[in-house]
């Protein structure tokens, strides 16, 4: 199956060089064409100019891309030529709506549409190791899987078109507790004057430890915050959950918390740091309280 992908971002870049190793990889695009160049001589694949040449040369078309605008681009931009029967993956985190939008223009053209975000960081993307949650028709999500597979370890069917955004919408309101529940934890060991890579190892091995302990406590621990999930994308994430919640008359605690916090720490210019540098706004609620003990603010 000649797989092209469409948005070549920290995530997206990891997941066409695990296509190209699959052997799937025909074509790459991204708006900033040098980037899809440099790509494309690397991997010695194509760089087409434009979308319509890219659906033109292949069956499938993996896009992963920021907003729901984005994705409903670059599906009408790739429908002229889409192929008939052609498979498009969307692994972009937007509304259930937006996915739904775009199955319809697909079907349009006799293609079928699976929304399938993916959890699991840059790591994730990187090892081809991420969980891909699919909303779509059966039959379209079961030609996939050779896709699916180059790109993840776990794969789960969730329902018709929307179901897998839905289903990342869950996950992104949990990864907002647990990070949050994490800087809280590392400021009030930090105040503690604790060894703080001492403990996240024996935490990391304790009944609260997840990923984001043991991926980004040290991020933390070190006052440095590295991109691997940008605050300003969770928080576009969470203003999602935030509509979809509020369908049902609902405001969920944990989404609004963490959507303030979002919003502090983009206002102080940090909106494409990793989501762990909400622990700045955790770390300042011990030095407003005058009780941080400034010799042991380190990892000694």
């Amino acid at each position: 199956m000649r797989t092209g992908f469409v948005g070549l971002g920290a995530m997206g870049m990891h997941m066409a060089r695990n296509l190209q190793r699959a052997g799937l990889l025909a074509a790459v695009w991204n708006r900033t064409a040098a980037k899809a160049q440099a790509l494309a001589a690397e991997l010695k694949v194509d760089a087409p100019a434009t979308l319509p040449e890219i659906a033109a040369r292949c069956d499938a078309v993996v896009s992963c891309v920021s907003a729901d605008a984005d994705v409903l681009e670059v599906t009408r931009g790739l429908l002229p030529a889409l192929r008939q029967g052609a498979i498009m993956l969307d692994c972009s985190t937007v509304s259930a709506e937006t996915a739904r939008q775009a199955a319809q223009l697909s079907a349009g053209r006799g293609a079928e549409f699976l929304d399938c975000p993916v959890s699991g960081g840059v790591e994730g993307a990187r090892d081809a190791t991420l969980a891909i949650m699919v909303g779509g028709a059966p039959e379209a999500f079961e030609r996939a899987q050779p896709i699916l597979k180059a790109l993840g370890r776990t794969i789960a069917h969730f329902g018709p078109v929307g179901a897998g955004q839905a289903a990342k919408a869950t996950n992104q309101i949990m990864c907002a507790g647990i990070i949050e529940a994490v800087a809280e934890a590392m400021a009030f060991a930090r105040a503690e004057g604790l060894p703080l890579d001492k403990l996240i190892d024996t935490l990391g091995k304790g009944a609260g430890s997840s990923w984001y302990f043991v991926h980004r406590a040290p991020n933390m621990a070190r006052g440095s915050y590295p991109a691997g999930f940008r605050v300003r994308l969770h928080a576009k994430d969470l203003g999602i959950c935030h509509d979809m919640a509020n369908r049902f008359g609902v405001e969920l605690p944990v989404v609004e918390r963490m959507r303030r916090e979002y919003a502090e720490l983009e206002a102080r210019g940090y909106g494409d740091e990793d989501i762990s540098a909400t622990f700045r706004l955790k770390e300042e609620l011990f030095e407003r309280t005058n009780i941080m003990r400034a010799p042991n603010r380190g990892n000694a």
